[in-house]
Parts: C-alpha cells; sequence; structure tokens
C-alpha cells in the first residue's frame, strides 16, 4: 500500500509536451547546439488516473500523499512490480528525465529504455520525503521508443511530476580538486533539469493553496527560479540564476523572462515589475498578486533586472536587448520614473535621488530583500546597491546603442550615488556600525541586515579600502554564528560577496557549504531538499565560471576579460565548451599567474584581456615577452595583457 499519511499542500502538476529549445546567437557563425524534437508525456501528474500510463498488479494512482496536485502513482513493496509509459520520438534530440519519488525502503529503481535497451538508471535511495531524480541524457532519433519505468523494491514507491528538458550542451569544468568538478557537473545537470521549453502544456497559479492551479498553460521559454511548488518563477531568484543560466547557454530563456517582468512594469504599478510570473511568461503568479495596487515588490528587484539585462547582452550580443522597446523602456522608467515615484520619505539632498520603500510589508513594496525582518525600511543598502549598479548598467546600455549623452549622464549618476552613500549615507561607522538603512521616520540603522547587509559589497557601492574589509569581516562573522540565514537560497549569495571581493578561500568555503547541503530538507517542506531549490544549482555554476575563474564576457566587442581567482590550495581549474556569442572558447588558470584560452570556435577574433594580481608584473605570451600595463580596478592593482586570439588558436599568459 502507499504510505498512509495526510496529503502535503504542495506544488505543481508538472509537465506535458516539450517543444525545442530556441537560443539567440550573436550574429552568424558557430550555430548553437541543434534544438531537440517535442516530446510528449501523457499525464505527467497522474492528474487524469494514469493516461497513458501501464501498471502491474500492485501498483496504481492514489490521492493519499502526491507531490502535487492530488495524485500520484504508487507501487506496493515486492518484486515485479512497475508502472511506466512509452513515449514515441517524432524528431531527433537529447533529452533529461525528472521525477518526484519517495520511496519506504530499498530496492527500487527508476529506470529509462529507448527501444527496450537501458539506457539510464538509477537505484533509489530509500527517503519517505519526495526528492527529485534525473536520469539521461538519452539521445533518441525519429521512431525510436523511449520507456519511463519505476520498478518496485522492499517498501512502497510513490512517483510523481514527470518532466522531460532538453539535455544543454553545457560547459565542462575540470579542476585538480576533485570537488570542483563535481560539484560543477552536479550544478549544471541540475539546473538544466529545471528548463521549461516552449509549447509545454502545465498548470497556471499552482501553489501550496491551489495545488492544482486554476488552470492550464502553454508555457513559453522559462526556467524554474523560486520554490518547486509553485508554477512560476520570481524576479528575485531569475535575477540571481542569470548568471548561470547565461553559462549554460540559456539565452532565449534569460531574454524572454526578461522581457516578460519589463512588460510588466507599467504605470498602473507604479513601473514595478510584478513579482512572479507563471511559465507561460504572461499570467502573473495569483499567490503574489491580488490588483495593481497589491501584489509583492521589493525595490532591489527593480534594479536587478536593469543589471541584469545589460549582462545578458555582454553573453549573447543579442541586439534585442537595445531595439526592443518593451525592454528599453523598462531600462529608462525603472532608472527614472520609478526612482523619482518612490523618493521623498527621506531627504537625501539635491544631487541624487534614493528609491525607497513604504516600510508596510511586501504587499505595500518593501526597500529589502530581507523578509524576515520587521523594521520599518524606507531605504536599504540592498536597494541602494542595487540602484547603483542599475545606473551603471544603464550607462553601458545607452553607450551601446549609440546614444554618449545618455551614457555619460548615467555614469554621473552612478559616481554621483556612490560617492553619496560613502561620505553621507552609509555614516561614519565601521563594521557592525555602518549604516545598512533608514527607517520610515528618518533613523540609521546598523548592526546585521542580512540581505540589506551583504548586498552592499556584494553591489560594489562601498569604496575599496580598510573600512570596506572591516564591513567584510563583519558579514563573515555574522553569518559564521547566529547571524547565519536559515535558508539555503540566502546563502547563495555569499560566495559572489566574498568573490567580488578578493575574499576566493571564504567564497570557495561557503560555495563547499552550499553544495554538502544539497541533500539536506530545505526549511520550507514542501520545497524538498535544499539541493532542489533551483538558485542552488544555478548559483553554483556562474559562481564557478565566473567568479573562481574570474570570466566577464563581452560578446558585442567581441572581447573576453579572465582574471583567476582560485582558492589556496586548488592549483588549477579549467573550463571546456564555453559559449559567448557565437564563439566557443576554453579557459584553464594553474594558480594566479599562467592563465591558456583556445578560441576553440567562431567567426572573428576575440581581444583577450588577462588579468593579474600585482602591479608591474613582466607578463609572456606563448613564451615571449609581451606589453602589459597596470591598472586599479575596485581598489586592485592587476598586471593586464590584451591579445587577439583567433578561431582555432590557443594562447598562454603568465606573470613572473
Amino acid at each position: 500500500m502507499t504510505r498512509s499519511r495526510t496529503a502535503l499542500a504542495s506544488a505543481v502538476a508538472l509537465l506535458a509536451a516539450l517543444a525545442p529549445l530556441t537560443t539567440v546567437p550573436a550574429a552568424a557563425g558557430t550555430p548553437a547546439p541543434a534544438a531537440p524534437a517535442v516530446l510528449t508525456v501523457t499525464d505527467p501528474g497522474f492528474e487524469q488516473g494514469g493516461s497513458g500510463w501501464e501498471f502491474t498488479s500492485g501498483t496504481g494512482t492514489a490521492v493519499n500523499y502526491p507531490h502535487a496536485g492530488s495524485r500520484l502513482a504508487y507501487l506496493d513493496a515486492g518484486a515485479g512490480r512497475k508502472v511506466s509509459q512509452t513515449v514515441t520520438a517524432t524528431g531527433r534530440g537529447a533529452y533529461v528525465v525528472s521525477a518526484w519519488i519517495a520511496t519506504g525502503g530499498p530496492g527500487a529503481r527508476y529506470v529509462l529504455r529507448v527501444n527496450g535497451s537501458p539506457a539510464a538508471a538509477l537505484d533509489l535511495p530509500a527517503t519517505a520525503g519526495y526528492r527529485r531524480h534525473t536520469l539521461g541524457p538519452v539521445a533518441l532519433a525519429p521512431g525510436d521508443r523511449l520507456e519511463i519505468a519505476f520498478e518496485s523494491g522492499e517498501g512502497w514507491v510513490n512517483a510523481d511530476d514527470v518532466m522531460v528538458s532538453p539535455a544543454a550542451a553545457a560547459p565542462r569544468v575540470t579542476s585538480s580538486d576533485p570537488e570542483a568538478a563535481a560539484m560543477f557537473a552536479w550544478a549544471a545537470a541540475k539546473a538544466n533539469s529545471w528548463v521549461h521549453l516552449p509549447g509545454t502544456e502545465g498548470p497556471l497559479n499552482a501553489d501550496e493553496r491551489q495545488t492544482g492551479g486554476t488552470g492550464t498553460g502553454v508555457y513559453a521559454p522559462s526556467y524554474w527560479a523560486g520554490y518547486a511548488n509553485r508554477s512560476g518563477y520570481y524576479s528575485r531568484d531569475m535575477a540571481h540564476q542569470l548568471s548561470g543560466a547565461a553559462t549554460l547557454g540559456l539565452h532565449a530563456e534569460n531574454r524572454a523572462m526578461l522581457r516578460a517582468f519589463a512588460a510588466s512594469a507599467t504605470a498602473e504599478h507604479a513601473y514595478y515589475p510584478v513579482w512572479a510570473l507563471n511559465f507561460d511568461n504572461r499570467t502573473y503568479l495569483s499567490i503574489d498578486y491580488r490588483r495593481p495596487d497589491l501584489f509583492v515588490r521589493e525595490v532591489p528587484a527593480v534594479f536587478e533586472l536593469v543589471q541584469k539585462a545589460e549582462e545578458a547582452y555582454r553573453w549573447t550580443g543579442d541586439r534585442s536587448y537595445l531595439d526592443d522597446p518593451a525592454l528599453w523602456e523598462f531600462y529608462r522608467h525603472a532608472t527614472e520614473e520609478f526612482v523619482a515615484l518612490h523618493d521623498g520619505r527621506k531627504d537625501n539632498g539635491d544631487r541624487v535621488k534614493v528609491a525607497e520603500g513604504t516600510g508596510r510589508g511586501i504587499f505595500q513594496g518593501v526597500a529589502s530583500y530581507n523578509e524576515q525582518s520587521d523594521e520599518p525600511l524606507a531605504e536599504a543598502g540592498d536597494a541602494i546597491g542595487s540602484q547603483y549598479q542599475a545606473y551603471r548598467a544603464m550607462s553601458s546600455l545607452a553607450r551601446a546603442k549609440g546614444d554618449g549623452a545618455l551614457a555619460a549622464d548615467f555614469a554621473r549618476r552612478a559616481r554621483d550615488l556612490k560617492r553619496y552613500f560613502n561620505s553621507e549615507w552609509s555614516g561614519t561607522g565601521w563594521g557592525a556600525d555602518m549604516v545598512r538603512g533608514y527607517t520610515t521616520d528618518g533613523q540609521p540603522l546598523t548592526g546585521w541586515g542580512k540581505e540589506n547587509s551583504w548586498f552592499m559589497p556584494m553591489k560594489g557601492i562601498v569604496d575599496p579600502g580598510a573600512r570596506r574589509e572591516a564591513y567584510l569581516d563583519h558579514i563573515e562573522a555574522e553569518t559564521a554564528g547566529a547571524g547565519r540565514p536559515d535558508n539555503i537560497e540566502a546563502l547563495t549569495y555569499l560566495p559572489d560577496t566574498f568573490l567580488a571581493n578578493g575574499r576566493p578561500d571564504t567564497a570557495w568555503a561557503w560555495m563547499r557549504h552550499i553544495y554538502a547541503q544539497r541533500d539536506v530538507q530545505h526549511v520550507n517542506s514542501r520545497q524538498g531538499t535544499n539541493g532542489d531549490y533551483p538558485e542552488v544549482s544555478f548559483t553554483l555554476v556562474g559562481q564557478t565560471v565566473q567568479g573562481l575563474m574570474g570570466v566577464l564576457p563581452d560578446a558585442p566587442a567581441r572581447a573576453l576579460v579572465t582574471r583567476s581567482r582560485l582558492p589556496s590550495g586548488m592549483e588549477w581549474l579549467a573550463v571546456e565548451d564555453l559559449r559567448i556569442g557565437d564563439s566557443v572558447f576554453a579557459l584553464r588558470h594553474d594558480g594566479d599567474l599562467r592563465s591558456t584560452l583556445s578560441h576553440t570556435a567562431g567567426t572573428a577574433p576575440y581581444t583577450w584581456e588577462a588579468r593579474f594580481p600585482g602591479a608591474g608584473r613582466t607578463v609572456t605570451v606563448d613564451g615571449t615577452a609581451h606589453p602589459a600595463t597596470t591598472e586599479v580596478v575596485d581598489g586592485t592593482a592587476y598586471t593586464v595583457v590584451r591579445v587577439k586570439v583567433a578561431p582555432g588558436r590557443t594562447v598562454t599568459a603568465e606573470a613572473r
């Protein structure tokens, strides 16, 4: 029999049909990996009583313990029982197949077979709570028959919510430290398993209150960014996951999701984007949206979406980030009208404006991502830091669009805001005494504020020097003790904070901690394990390539910056098949003074800017002395060399 207990009020009846992945190359050149054909699983959440599935004796569907919706498939204990479905491929493609599974004992198996032959299998652990397991990739040709099967063991088995995703051609990471390679491989595979494709049919507005949703819709390019028991993605999560998604080549998804948020930031919404959207990229997720003046909104997200759009443009060179009116108007409204409309509670002088929250809760608009605080914040460190980065992004986007005057204006605004933050807004205190927010009655707040603390150095608004180092010490002390957040998704920001501020050992320690917690139950019991929170896998991907390897792409300029941030004890770290624009690269760092870049495919040379720590070092390129410069970036001196790297060429730069 199935497990006897009250049904959990959870998640989403997942996917039915899947359609091809669409990517956006920067220009004509190396083509993106071939898109897989549609592969349709009938009744993936067993909500139609198992239509399309085959059941042996001792199996069936039940209602007592679903992961999502109202039904599940069960297998009684004992040998020889099976629940399976065979799907016929209509075209070519490579796929991974995920399912939520709970077991009452060992011995059960989750299996994929192609034309009757085993293609992938997993011996399931005995776990009474649902966990998400993924098999594949499996390659299919037209007419191939894929069997998805759950097979019995010594205890009961419950299965629910089958999902098919395209097998992404993800980069590969190798390292002298086996944990770094294993971490990236796990994170890339897990992140890929959360990808939806256009044409997918699934529920809308599914959440813990409405487990079956309010109907169905056709999903657009998107990936999960938020709780796995809700049928939508969140602006905060998506912004933090975008770097990892770009590393994996999920450019169509990034663009479509950013555009969906941009289109929701209307005058009626006071230029806030909605907090969450369903996977159709149109329907506002109802648990967070009630009416135009009553929906969840948090100030930092507005600015992070602008910053992340600029980052996506640098990865792809896709001109729609500049030319699409919905996106461009969002950037302008977010950095102009939004700031003007939401500034007024605290006097910041005549030179700068600072966007504010109401201090009255998330459905009225809050200043900070720290939802666990009851402080009535008008201005917060994470909001002002994010506003600074949005100004910088707007300057970059305007310059790329050819508007030099606008670019200069926003560069000035960014400088003015940073100057004001360091000279007045943040007070004169150091460490725990630095100001990290202001209440609605104008009172400054110091001490530990979680997001409104660590976002300040993470967003680069704190001037480099002893004061910033003291504040980083404060963050390290708090997160090592009573100030550590309970939820894993908050911890995923800490590697970014320390990587951005020259503390790779601390960042790597947090990456290892987050990875080690992947099988631990999430604080939200409906979510599953920590590793099944999408932000965990996506951020580890980005933190490896853009963080530890210091990759800064600029596809529009055909340029690439690298800077080794390897932690102590990691001798080398390498990535292959990294796609930037229409080119593909491999990069290896040996320590922090030797880097090798291969331009493995592309149509035109890239300018490689290799940065090495310290001023005035001697640099060789392929063994020959090469002119170098000393440059200071955010307070850190680097020896910099620039080299043209044509397609097919490998170059090694070494500093001494």
